[in-house]
């Protein structure tokens, strides 16, 4: 099952932090995977957002998503509801000496024929969580 997971302490308090994750459309801005997202129902637990994402040769992928847990300020949790693989995520958020830690974890269950597009996963899933570094500076540079 691929795995990945990363860290880091953004100079920003989590309740900064967590509003600015709760809102995925906020996404594009440090995930340059994503194509375009909008939020398409609900709001909090439940919200579904249509996602595209960069795929082979620049085609978009369907990606949407929906939130499936929230706790103000510590946790996000969500699952990817269309495309060909539905990994879960969550974004875990601790106070930090002068900011907040935040922990994006992503997972994925690849089973039969999928399972050939493990290492595929396994990279771009590596490639997403990495990009918590640029959530840091987005959200220390204020832009």
């Amino acid at each position: 099952m691929p795995r990945a997971e990363h860290s880091t302490v953004v100079r920003r308090p989590p309740s900064e932090v967590f509003a600015f994750l709760a809102n995925a459309e906020n996404d594009p801005r440090w995930r340059p995977g994503v194509m375009d997202i909008s939020r398409v129902s609900g709001e909090g637990v439940g919200a579904r957002y249509k996602q595209g994402m960069k795929g082979p040769l620049g085609r978009r992928i369907a990606a949407d998503i929906e939130i499936t847990e929230l706790r103000p300020d510590e946790l996000i949790v969500f699952r990817a509801v269309e495309g060909p693989v539905h990994p879960t995520g969550r974004y875990e958020l601790t106070p930090a000496d002068g900011g907040t830690q935040v922990r994006f974890k992503l997972e994925a269950e690849v089973g039969g024929i999928k399972k050939l597009m493990s290492p595929m996963v396994q990279k771009q899933m590596d490639r997403e969580v990495g990009n918590l570094e640029r959530l840091k500076q987005v959200l220390e540079s204020g832009s």
